[in-house]
């Protein structure tokens, strides 16, 4: 399917979701609070853009500055781990405690202990996405071609120069592949994080007051902002794929003969 064809297809579907849904909510009357009709929603981002982008933009920051943060914690840690099975095995317990812990049993310790605004946001951004890049870069890690070690290992190869040139590069179609969980991931904890974190700064912020309020349209309208930013996200990981990964085959536009479809 030609790029046209895959943008039209995907309008499409919007536009039909769009529609089903505000149809259901005509039809049977839901209340605002419940399920905001979507152009109820677009009429109230146009009642307030300048209140909503300023939001956006910092749920954005904190959502972006925890995932580089998970990031590199995850490149480092996955390098020691990927060199050291026991290791990995006895990291793999305390990642998933990590991973499955509910946010609001131990945020509000986090605020307690970082203080008011960005900080506990962009920490718990970090800290619950750090497991899904550190599995990650540990499997890509230990993909890299045995065959391409011992040529590296031949010419006495510093430890360094082997993660930068071979288990980095095999490594990044995983974590790239990743990426595009923990940004979803990333936005939601920057949204909750702002709801609890003693500031009014991000969607998060005015979707707690909004909540706290029974207010449909704020609500629903800091929901709607953060499926964009994350639409954003996607976009922006698709194009680092495009650029990092122009040598992977996952990248190649190559069709396959009709033969084999």
């Amino acid at each position: 399917m030609t790029r046209p064809r895959i943008v039209l297809a995907s309008l499409t579907g919007l536009a039909v979701f769009g529609l089903l849904w505000e149809g259901l909510v005509r039809l049977f009357d839901v209340k605002p609070f419940i399920l905001l009709a979507p152009s109820e929603i677009v009429a109230e981002l146009g009642n307030a853009p300048a209140r909503y982008t300023e939001a956006a933009l910092v749920t954005a920051r904190h959502a972006a500055l925890g995932v580089i943060i998970a990031l590199v914690v995850a490149v480092l840690l996955g390098a020691a781990l990927a060199a050291s099975r026991f290791a990995e095995q006895a990291a793999q317990p305390v990642l998933m405690i990590i991973l499955v812990a509910p946010w609001v049993a131990y945020f509000s310790s986090i605020a307690i202990w970082l203080g008011a605004g960005d900080p506990p946001v962009v920490f718990l951004a970090a800290f619950v996405t750090t497991p899904a890049f550190v599995f990650a870069a540990v499997a890509g890690m230990r993909s890299a071609d045995p065959a391409a070690r011992e040529l590296l290992a031949s010419v006495d190869a510093s430890r360094w120069e082997v993660l930068w040139r071979l288990r980095l590069p095999s490594a990044l179609p995983a974590i790239l592949a990743a990426a595009r969980y923990t940004v979803g991931l990333a936005l939601a904890a920057a949204y909750y994080g702002e709801g609890g974190n003693l500031s009014t700064a991000g969607l998060g912020a005015i979707g707690d007051r909004a909540a706290a309020a029974q207010f449909g349209p704020a609500l629903w309208a800091t929901v709607i902002s953060t499926v964009v930013l994350g639409v954003v996200f996607l976009a922006v990981i698709t194009i680092a794929e495009r650029v990092l990964l122009h040598w992977h085959a996952s990248q190649r536009d190559t069709a396959l003969p009709r033969s084999v479809r």
